[in-house]
């Protein structure tokens, strides 16, 4: 059974840091791309960044380039999406995702398994 645990959300403040962790078990990490997407209150789950098998590429979305990075160590199984310079615009509720199509890019549909999320709060 596929698992993603997701963790490392909070409250920050307007230019602050996080990082989010998404740990994977059940099946063979090394082998899928993943993702991370975000939806706030209201809006629709949107893409934020993606990476993959081996780590060797990485993808974003316009609005988190050069203040998300994302990483993975396959040897942990885990994921990583490091956030500085955080925004309110960047309150949401952040989800990692998995694709077993060897899919780096920003459609929701083409990711096959999800965590249950992690908050971001960012006050002004």
């Amino acid at each position: 059974q596929v698992q993603l645990v997701e963790s490392g959300g909070g409250l920050v403040q307007t230019g602050g840091s996080l990082r989010l962790s998404c740990t994977a078990s059940g099946y063979i990490f090394s082998s899928y791309p993943m993702g991370w997407f975000r939806q706030a209150p209201g809006k629709e789950r949107e893409f934020v960044a993606s990476i993959t098998w081996s780590g060797g590429s990485t993808y974003y979305a316009d609005s988190v380039k050069d203040r998300f990075t994302i990483s993975r160590e396959n040897a942990k199984n885990t994921v990583y999406l490091r956030m500085n310079s955080l925004k309110p615009e960047d309150t949401a509720v952040y989800y990692c995702a998995a694709s077993s199509r060897a899919y780096t890019g920003n459609s929701q549909y083409y990711y096959d398994y999800w965590g249950q999320g992690t908050q971001v709060t960012v006050s002004s």
